[in-house]
């Protein structure tokens, strides 16, 4: 359970980074930036700071005299979309399965491997198989991967196999208590930190079809509350 006590203060940098990955579009001015820092409680000079460091490391890029984010938030932005908006599509029973086929890896290519097939959703059912179940509009980038084999196949037992491979009822406990926590939060910063626990927590929401869900799953309500927050940022950079 997350705690909203155990949740971490942001620091300067974090709250830069949680501003335009929350707020689309995601270019924000310097004095955008600073106008949405003082709300959270940073300092100017603090926030420059995090942002030069921000720049120096790559996670923001300069366009134009504003801040974007660079490549590797952009993937993960584009992650949290796909977890608060609807991507779901028609769902005719098959799941997709990606074998690894190819010994003697590097452990880093294992490794990044795993966190493509996490990215795009995907459950280890056993040590180089992965699944689940083929409910979802996104491009599926994986297949193109020289050492696997991909296939779609139909479980006997969905509801059963959905469950072995994802603690469902774990996660949604833990996303209606940060639910409670956003709605029950009004002081800037611990709301922003509240609201960053929720976007990770939906960024691991395995999106299954509704037949697989327990009753009462909370990542529509979850999803809403998360979009609501959006509009604060937006309106927050705005002015």
């Amino acid at each position: 359970m997350t705690d909203l006590l155990a949740l971490p203060t942001l620091s300067a940098r974090s709250v830069a980074l949680s501003l335009l990955l929350g707020s689309h579009p995601d270019r924000m001015s310097p004095a955008a930036l600073t106008r949405a820092g003082k709300h959270f409680g940073i300092p100017a000079a603090t926030l420059r700071v995090a942002l030069t460091r921000a720049v120096a490391a790559g996670d923001l890029v300069r366009v134009d005299g504003d801040y974007v984010l660079g490549d590797r938030l952009v993937r993960r932005q584009r992650r949290q979309d796909e977890a608060v908006e609807d991507a779901e599509t028609a769902w005719d029973g098959s799941w997709e399965m990606a074998v690894v086929v190819v010994a003697g890896r590097s452990g880093a290519d294992r490794a990044a491997l795993r966190d493509l097939l996490s990215e795009h959703r995907l459950a280890e059912l056993r040590e180089g198989v992965w699944t689940r179940p083929a409910n979802l509009s996104r491009s599926q980038r994986y297949v193109e991967d020289p050492v696997l084999r991909v296939f779609r196949a139909v479980p006997d037992d969905p509801v059963e196999l959905a469950a072995s491979l994802w603690d469902l009822d774990a996660w949604a406990t833990a996303g209606r208590r940060l639910l409670d926590q956003l709605h029950g939060t009004r002081d800037p910063a611990p709301r922003l930190a509240v609201a960053a626990a929720l976007v990770r927590h939906l960024a691991a929401d395995p999106l299954l079809p509704p037949a697989l869900l327990p009753a009462d799953w909370p990542a529509a309500e979850l999803r809403s509350a998360y979009a609501a927050y959006q509009a604060e940022l937006r309106d927050l950079a705005l002015g």
